[in-house]
Parts: structure tokens; C-alpha cells; sequence
């Protein structure tokens, strides 16, 4: 038998073994003519399929020439500026609208938004005792780690579990939109009173108020908030709800349904992908990148001095030393990030409540500033600007939402457009999505053990 000391030892040996022997020479990509992360050297992923749920353009052809433009989005057709407006215009909560057009294709009337409404009302119940005996057992900080589980632990629950046929899906996809802000904020609240020492809020959804109103209704000890709260949350739900086929959690969702699989599991799959610091957890990175430079740059009005520090960035001399400055730029977008561009004069609305426009005048200084300072340090292909990561933190940060729950607001807002896809992907499905890799290992002369 081994020590714990030995097991450690050992472990640390055949790392240094996996690091030394399985570095690919980058030459080879070329050389093989592969697309590392599925994305040419200019940015340009590679097309995988076919949808008809969003589309992205940040770049239009002019005269025969591909010539970068100001961000678009879309869903199911309409652009996301004329969605919100129309919601913003009116007044009202526009997740459940949003929804039901992403997961139909159409825009519900006052009578279908008050069936679809009511029957996500409905559905925001939870199993007899699945709180107490799933979400407040072995809480953890984690909590997109407790969301995966609790959905994985909720097909024990659905005698379909198994069942891909587009009705039951969709009944188990509209299941799973309502209780995602209950899953989330339960194990927050288990996490802050078993972990942290501080009281814990079980709060009943009301099934008449929309989901932005509910999640603050669940989270918050005397389930108040203003109508503005309210409407900034609603707002950041619709723009994070999609987009596109290519982006990694909702690709993973395409790639896990080609293989049959149950809709447990690919939304467990697409939560597993929303939580890496590359994806969803990029806002969180925003937040605690502008709490360092809070503390290393003494007068948040000197530009010089904001400067400087985003050079410090750069140069992996601040922050995590990670060479980035976290909410600038994106895998798709070059002059603008429609969903920033949207949530900017929300955002100040909200800071002006909440009394902190100073911090909102820091964000846009360093919105305008950034772009200049990465031109100047990075060779880049295109240009940078705003992602909407860079804004939701700072918003969920004014909503009161504690940073573990960052991500988890995203994946209640984002589960509506896997869930859109997953049913796009069975209408549509015919093969397993099976990508090539091509094999650069040098082949071996077998030797026997007692010879090596």
C-alpha cells in the first residue's frame, strides 16, 4: 500500500510524463490544415450545421470584400434591437415572450403569451421534498456544479426520462425553464447557510409574476424589489438567452443530442460547458478584474493612471496575471457586441438608483479606453470592443446577486436556446456528430515487460 505523501509524488511525476509527451507542435495545424477550436486564423469558425433558432453578423461583403460592421443579432429572424424595444416600449417582462418565439419560431399573440405564461407558472413546483433531499445535501460554492446535479438528480424523478420524442422533450425542456431559477438560488441559499453561517431563505415562486421578478423574489430575505430591478434582470435574461449554434455550451447541446441521449443529461452537458472562465464565468472575472484595479489605481477620473493599469493587464503584470483584460472582446464580434451596445443605457439607468454612476463612469471609461491600449499591445485580426460580459456583472453586482450565482443566472437565461436547439437538432437529426482529428502519434515497436 501507498502513503497519501507517495500518491501525491506519483500523480506529480506522470503529470510532468502527460505535459512532456503530449505537446502537439503548433506547426502541425497547419502543416494538416487544422482548425484549432474549430476556428481559422482569422476568426472564422467552421461551419458545422444548419439552424434556423439565431444568427449572428459582424461582418457584411461589400464589393466582394469581407469588411467588418457594427454587431447584429438575431432571433428566429427578428433583430434583437426591435425585441427589446417592443418589450421596453410597453413596459412589461419580456423572458416569456422571448421564449416562446425562440422555442416556436413566432411571436406569440396577448392569448398565447397568457397560455405559454401560465403553463411556465404551472411548472415551477419541484418534487415532494427533492429541496431537502437533493439541493440542501453536500452544498457546495459551487453552484453550477449543484445545478448540473440537482437536473441530473430530477430524471429519477420523470418516468420519460428516456423518452426523445419531440412532445416529451419539449414538456421536460418547459419543466426545466421554470424551476432553472429555483434549482439555482435553493443551493445558493443552502450554500450560504451550511458553508458561510448565514440564514437561509426557502421562498415559494409566485406563479403570476414573470421569471426575472421570481428569481428576486427567491433570492431576496423580504422578496422585494423595484419595478427598475425587476426590468434590468428581465432585459439581461433576453439578451443572454441566445446565441447562436456555435458557441461552446450550445454546440455541446447539438453534439449530446446527435448521440440519442436524454434531455437530462445534455442540459447537464451544456452546464458543464456554460461554466468554464472562457464562457459564462467570464463575468465574474469582469467583477473581480475592476475590484484590483479599484485598489491599484488611486483616482478612478485620471485616464492616464486607468491606462496604465489596463497596460499592466496586458503585460500580466496585475489582475491574475493572465495577459487579458476580461469583457473586452469576442470570438464572433469586432466593432460592437449588439447585447452591450443594448444593456449600456440600462445599466446606467440602474447605477444612477443605486447610487453608484461613478462606477458606471469607470466601466465606459475603460470601454473606450481598452481598445486603444489592446491595439497598441496585441497584433490583432480585428478589432475589440464591449462584450456583454463586460456590463452583466456590474448589473447582477447592483441586483444584489452574489457572484456565486453569476453563471447560473446565465444558464437560466441560456437553457431556453439550448432547449431550442435540442429540439432543432432531433427534428433534424440523422447522424452522430463525429468531428476527425488526425493522428500525429509516432507509431511503436511492441516490447515485452521484462525488456523495457
Amino acid at each position: 500500500m501507498i502513503d497519501q505523501k507517495e500518491f501525491e509524488k506519483n500523480v506529480q511525476e506522470w503529470s510532468d510524463i502527460c505535459l512532456n509527451d503530449e505537446r502537439i507542435d503548433l506547426e502541425s495545424y497547419d502543416k494538416y490544415d487544422v482548425k484549432r477550436g474549430l476556428r481559422d486564423k482569422n476568426g472564422n469558425g467552421v461551419v458545422a450545421g444548419l439552424t434556423k433558432v439565431s444568427k449572428i453578423l459582424s461582418s457584411k461583403t461589400i464589393d466582394g470584400e469581407k469588411v467588418p460592421c457594427e454587431g447584429e443579432l438575431y432571433y428566429r429572424g427578428y433583430n434583437i434591437y426591435d425585441l427589446v424595444n417592443g418589450v421596453v416600449k410597453e413596459g412589461r417582462y419580456g423572458f416569456e415572450e422571448i421564449a416562446y418565439l425562440l422555442l416556436f419560431g413566432e411571436l406569440p399573440d396577448k392569448k398565447q403569451l397568457d397560455r405559454f405564461s401560465k403553463t411556465l407558472g404551472f411548472s415551477r413546483t419541484l418534487p415532494t421534498n427533492f429541496v431537502r433531499d437533493v439541493v440542501m445535501k453536500a452544498p457546495s460554492h459551487d453552484m453550477m456544479s449543484t445545478l448540473a446535479r440537482s437536473i441530473l438528480t430530477l430524471s429519477a424523478y420523470d418516468e420519460k426520462a428516456a423518452d426523445i420524442s419531440v412532445p416529451n422533450v419539449l414538456r421536460q425542456s418547459l419543466m426545466l425553464i421554470s424551476v432553472m431559477p429555483m434549482l439555482a438560488v435553493y443551493g445558493y441559499h443552502a450554500f450560504n447557510h451550511y458553508e458561510r453561517g448565514g440564514s437561509m431563505y426557502i421562498h415559494r415562486p409566485d406563479e403570476k409574476l414573470s421569471t426575472a421578478e421570481n428569481i428576486l423574489r427567491l433570492l431576496r430575505p423580504d422578496m422585494k424589489y423595484s419595478r427598475v430591478e425587476a426590468h434590468v434582470l428581465d432585459l439581461a435574461l433576453i439578451l443572454h438567452m441566445e446565441h447562436g449554434g456555435g458557441n461552446n455550451s450550445t454546440f455541446t447541446t447539438h453534439v449530446v443530442t446527435s448521440s440519442g441521449t436524454d434531455t437530462y443529461s445534455v442540459v447537464a452537458a451544456a452546464l458543464a460547458s456554460l461554466k468554464g472562465p472562457k464562457h459564462g464565468g467570464a463575468n465574474i472575472k469582469v467583477v473581480e478584474m475592476m475590484e484590483d484595479l479599484r485598489k491599484e489605481v488611486h483616482d478612478w477620473k485620471d485616464e492616464e493612471e486607468v491606462e496604465k493599469y489596463l497596460r499592466k493587464l496586458l503585460h500580466k503584470e496585475a489582475y491574475d496575471r493572465k495577459g487579458l483584460i476580461y469583457g473586452m472582446g469576442h470570438a464572433v464580434y469586432s466593432k460592437s457586441d449588439p447585447r452591450a451596445e443594448i444593456f449600456k443605457g440600462f445599466v446606467k439607468q440602474l447605477s444612477e438608483e443605486k447610487g453608484r454612476l461613478e462606477d458606471f463612469n469607470l466601466y465606459s471609461a475603460i470601454e473606450r479606453l481598452a481598445p486603444k491600449v489592446i491595439g497598441e499591445e496585441r497584433r490583432i485580426y480585428k478589432g475589440v470592443s464591449a462584450n456583454v460580459d463586460f456590463y452583466s456583472g456590474f448589473v447582477y453586482s447592483m441586483l444584489d446577486i452574489p457572484k456565486e450565482l453569476f453563471t447560473p443566472i446565465f444558464a437560466i437565461a441560456r437553457i431556453v436556446g439550448w432547449s431550442a436547439h435540442r429540439i432543432e437538432e432531433l427534428i433534424n437529426m440523422d447522424k452522430i456528430i463525429r468531428p476527425a482529428y488526425v493522428s500525429v502519434m509516432q507509431e511503436e515497436e511492441y516490447n515485452p515487460l521484462d525488456f523495457r
